[in-house]
Parts: C-alpha cells; sequence; structure tokens
C-alpha cells in the first residue's frame, strides 16, 4: 500500500512527517531519511491499532485544483 506523506520543518529543526489519511499519524526525524523511517514505523503502528479497532485502515482524501 502506498500512503502520502507530508514533510515539513519543525520550529525546533527537525523534520515533521505526516500522514493526511491517517489521521494523528505523526513523527519527525533529523533529517529527511530519518523522518521517511520514523513515519513508515508509525503508518505499521496506525493501521494495526485501526484494524484492532474496526475502523477503516485509511480515511477518504479529496484533492481540489486552486487556481494561484
Amino acid at each position: 500500500m502506498k500512503l502520502s506523506v507530508v514533510l515539513y520543518p519543525g520550529e525546533d529543526g527537525y523534520i515533521i512527517a505526516k500522514c493526511p489519511v491517517l489521521p494523528g499519524c505523526v513523527s519527525q526525524g533529523r533529517t529527511k531519511e530519518e523522518a521517511l523511517a520514523n513515519i513508515r514505523e508509525a503508518i505499521l503502528g496506525c493501521i494495526e491499532v485501526r484494524k484492532e479497532m474496526g475502523w477503516p485502515i485509511t480515511e477518504e482524501v479529496t484533492e481540489v485544483e486552486v487556481a494561484i
């Protein structure tokens, strides 16, 4: 399963990683590679918990086009 991940700089210098289709699934790392490794682990944990709770594995995400 491929899931989108958003990376952005944190105030403390770490890189924040967030998976938008899994509410609350956030991690961080000192480098991009570390942040991606950490969010992979967090995603696996979030999916496991969602399965145990009987919740859908991911939330629906819709894209919209915005002219700027």
